[in-house]
């Protein structure tokens, strides 16, 4: 039998992802994180970008984008508490192009420090909604 962790995906809307996993790496503030079964208990703040979740004897791995939120690890659980989190298979690439398009003319407009760090903060949304969509062809592929 397989060493396992219980993960759980949820935003504000809906529950995404709960289950067993070998393992789950998601975006962190200060790089990426990797936890196990058994990883020490931690809580801190993630950022936008893909959370992977490895499947017990699978090759396949499950993709969640998250816009950002909380990540809580405890030895035999790990909860995603997510601003908004989508299945990497229902990201809309036109819509992701069509925000960071908008956030790089908002940036060259930059009326006030407001603005500029909103147009950032989108840009880094759609940045990392992209990179999601990426891994999943390179996946596919």
């Amino acid at each position: 039998m397989t060493n396992t962790i219980h993960v759980d995906v949820v935003s504000a809307e809906e529950q995404i992802y709960s289950g067993e996993a070998e393992f789950v790496v998601l975006p962190g503030v200060e790089g990426e994180l990797g936890v196990f079964p058994r990883h020490t208990p931690l809580f801190t703040q993630i950022r936008p970008g893909a959370v992977r979740i490895k499947l017990p004897g699978q090759d396949q791995e499950e993709l969640v984008f998250v816009q950002g939120g909380f990540l809580e690890v405890q030895p035999n659980k790990v909860t995603v508490l997510a601003d908004t989190a989508i299945r990497a298979h229902d990201l809309d690439e036109a819509k992701a192009l069509e925000a960071k398009q908008k956030a790089e003319d908002a940036m060259r407009d930059k009326d006030s420090a407001g603005s500029l760090a909103s147009a950032q903060a989108e840009l880094a949304t759609a940045l990392a909604q992209l990179e999601a969509i990426r891994k999943l062809r390179h996946r596919a592929g």
